[in-house]
C-alpha cells in the first residue's frame, strides 16, 4: 500500500516539485491548504515546504524591514502539525521555511535577513547549485547522503540563529557556516534542510536520497 504524505501549502502553484519528488520516492503526496483544522490522521509522514517567513513574534522579536508580512494562520497550522508529528513519532521532512518553523517550534530563533546574496541566488534554473554544504557524517542526513559535501541550490534570506532545544546541526554552508541542516535525533525521522532538494531530484539525483530516506521512515 502506498504511504501517504501530508503537505500543507499556501500556494497550489508551488506544489508540483514537492509532489513530484515525493512520488519519485514511492510516496503518495496529499497536499492540503494550510487553513482551518488540518490533521495528520491517515498520513504516514509530514512534509513542510518552503514559503513566506515565520512571524518573528513567535520567537520573541520584532519584524526586520526585509521580513515578509506575517501569515499567522499558516504558522499556526504547521506548528500544530509539528506538535502532532513529534508526539506520535510521525516522520518529518522539512524544507527551507519548513526548517525555520521546525526550529521555532523547538524554541529557537532566526536570523531575519542574511546580508549575503550567496543564499538567495538569482538562478535561471531552480536546480542550479549555488554553494556547497558540509554534512556531518555522524548525522542521519550524513548517513542518507553517504557524502560529506553536497552542492545545493539556495533560495532563502533567513536562517537559524539560536538552535532549538533537542535539535542538532547536520549541515552548514562550507564557506560561511550558515546552518543548512538540522535534525532531531530522538525521533525516527525529523530531518530539515535549508535548500530546495525538490527542485534538484531530476538533475542532481543524489538529492532523491533525502526523499527515499523519508519514504523508508514512513509507516
Amino acid at each position: 500500500m502506498t504511504k501517504r504524505v501530508l503537505i500543507p501549502y499556501r500556494r497550489a502553484d508551488k506544489m508540483r516539485p514537492y509532489e513530484g519528488a515525493v512520488r519519485a520516492a514511492g510516496l503518495d503526496p496529499f497536499s492540503v491548504l494550510a487553513s482551518g483544522a488540518v490533521s495528520l490522521s491517515g498520513a504516514s509522514g509530514l512534509l513542510l515546504a518552503g514559503g513566506s517567513d515565520v512571524n518573528p513574534v513567535r520567537y520573541g522579536e520584532q519584524a526586520h524591514p526585509e521580513t515578509d508580512p506575517p501569515d499567522d494562520e499558516r504558522d499556526e497550522v504547521e506548528l500544530e502539525l509539528i506538535e502532532e508529528a513529534i508526539k506520535d513519532d510521525v516522520p518529518i521532512l522539512a524544507i527551507c521555511r519548513g526548517l525555520q518553523i521546525l526550529n521555532v517550534y523547538h524554541g529557537g530563533t532566526l536570523i531575519q535577513h542574511l546580508a549575503s546574496t550567496r543564499h538567495d541566488a538569482e538562478m535561471e534554473k531552480k536546480a542550479t547549485p549555488a554553494h556547497e554544504v558540509a554534512i556531518d557524517p555522524q548525522s542521519l542526513l550524513g548517513k542518507i547522503a553517504g557524502a560529506e559535501r553536497w552542492r545545493v541550490n539556495s533560495r532563502h534570506h533567513q536562517a537559524v540563529d539560536r538552535l532549538g532545544a533537542g535539535l542538532r546541526i547536520s549541515a552548514v554552508d562550507a564557506e560561511d557556516q550558515t546552518i543548512e541542516g538540522v535534525e532531531r535525533p530522538d525521533r525516527t525521522f525529523v530531518v530539515a534542510v535549508q535548500w530546495h532538494p525538490e527542485d534538484q531530484v531530476t538533475e542532481y539525483t543524489e538529492q532523491l536520497k533525502l526523499f527515499r530516506g523519508f519514504a523508508d521512515a514512513c509507516r
